[in-house]
C-alpha cells in the first residue's frame, strides 16, 4: 500500500487549510492511499516533519496550503524519489496555478493525486545559492526589485492579512521606490542597467497571479529572465496592472531573457522566491532540470 502524509498549513487560507487537508485525505484514502495529517506548529517544524516523511520512505508527500508551505516541502522532496502533491488552500496560490491545480476545491485536488499517482508529472524546480553558501529550492519565481520591496513592506504589516496587505505594500512603494543598479549574468553574458525589477521564473506567476514571466514553462530546463528597465513612476503605474495578463512584455522597458545560470546583484536589494524570503543579493540561480515528481495534470 501506498504512503501519503500530508502537511498542513492550517493559518493558510484564512484557516481553510485543516479542513480541507480532512475532505483531500478521505478522498486519497478511499482510494486505497495510507493517509497521514501532521499540523506542524511552525516553519521549522513544517521542514522536519517533511524531511521525516522523505527519510522514512513515505510514497507522497502533500503540501496542504499556500505557495510558502510549497516551498517548505519541497526544501525536501526535490531531488528525491519522493512524488509532491499539493491541495491548495493559500491566498495567492500561484504555483498552483502553474501546476495547473485545481483552486479552492480540495476534494477535486486530491483526485488529481488518485488520478496521477501511477503518472507522475517531472519537472524541473530553480536552485538559488546565497552568499553564505546556503541553498533553497523555489518552484515559480524569483523576485528582486519593485516586488522585493512590496514583500519586505507587507510583511512588516500587522493589519490587514493575505492579499490586502500586499496590495498596501504595493501603495506604499510605490510613493518611495527608486530605480537600482543591477548586473545581470546569464549564461556567462553580463548586463548592467538600472531597473525597477529584475525577476527570474521557473514558473510563471506571483503575488496572486501577477504572470511576471508568463512564457516560462516549468520543464523545458531553462529560466526567464524578466527585467524591467527604469521608468518614470507615472509610466510604471501604467504598466504595472498589465502584469497580471502577462502582457507587459510588449513594453519596450521590459526586456527578456533565458538561460540555465542566473546571477543577480544589486546593492540593498532582498531577493524572494515562492513569496518567502531569501536574504539579500548578490544570489546565483540554477535551473535543475527534472528535480521534482509532481502530481499535476
Amino acid at each position: 500500500m501506498l504512503r501519503a502524509s500530508f502537511i498542513v498549513n492550517s493559518r493558510a487560507g484564512k484557516g481553510a487549510g485543516l479542513q480541507a487537508a480532512g475532505i483531500a485525505a478521505q478522498i486519497v484514502g478511499a482510494a486505497g492511499i495510507e493517509t497521514t495529517i501532521y499540523v506542524p506548529a511552525s516553519e521549522e517544524a513544517a521542514a522536519l516533519a517533511s524531511q521525516d516523511a522523505v527519510a522514512r520512505g513515505v510514497d507522497i508527500v502533500v503540501a496542504c496550503g499556500g505557495d510558502g508551505t510549497i516551498h517548505t516541502v519541497l526544501q525536501s522532496v526535490a531531488q528525491t524519489s519522493t512524488l509532491f502533491g499539493v491541495i491548495p488552500t493559500g491566498t495567492g496560490d500561484d504555483n498552483a496555478r502553474t501546476l495547473g491545480l485545481p483552486l479552492g476545491d480540495p476534494g477535486a485536488a486530491a483526485r488529481v493525486i488518485t488520478e496521477w499517482v501511477d503518472s507522475p508529472k517531472t519537472i524541473d524546480l530553480a536552485q538559488v545559492s546565497m552568499p553564505g553558501g546556503e541553498q533553497h529550492w523555489y518552484l515559480g519565481v524569483l523576485s528582486t526589485g519593485f516586488d522585493s520591496s512590496v514583500n519586505e513592506r507587507a510583511n512588516r504589516l500587522r493589519w490587514p492579512r493575505g492579499q490586502a496587505r500586499y496590495l498596501l505594500g504595493i501603495l506604499g512603494e510605490l510613493r518611495t521606490f527608486s530605480p537600482v543598479p543591477y548586473c545581470v549574468a546569464v549564461d556567462g553574458t553580463t548586463y548592467v542597467d538600472t531597473a525597477m525589477l529584475v525577476s527570474v521564473g521557473n514558473g510563471t506567476s506571483y503575488g496572486g497571479g501577477m504572470r511576471v514571466c508568463p512564457n516560462a514553462v516549468i520543464d523545458d530546463g531553462e529560466l526567464d529572465i524578466t527585467w524591467l528597465h527604469e521608468l518614470s513612476k507615472a509610466k510604471f503605474l501604467r504598466v504595472f496592472p498589465s502584469v497580471y495578463k502577462g502582457t507587459h512584455v510588449t513594453n519596450p522597458a521590459v526586456q527578456m531573457l533565458r538561460g540555465k545560470s542566473v546571477t543577480v546583484a544589486a546593492a540593498g536589494q532582498v531577493a524572494y522566491a515562492d513569496g518567502e524570503r531569501l536574504g539579500p543579493l548578490p544570489v546565483q540561480v540554477q535551473v535543475v532540470p527534472g528535480a521534482l515528481r509532481v502530481l499535476a495534470p
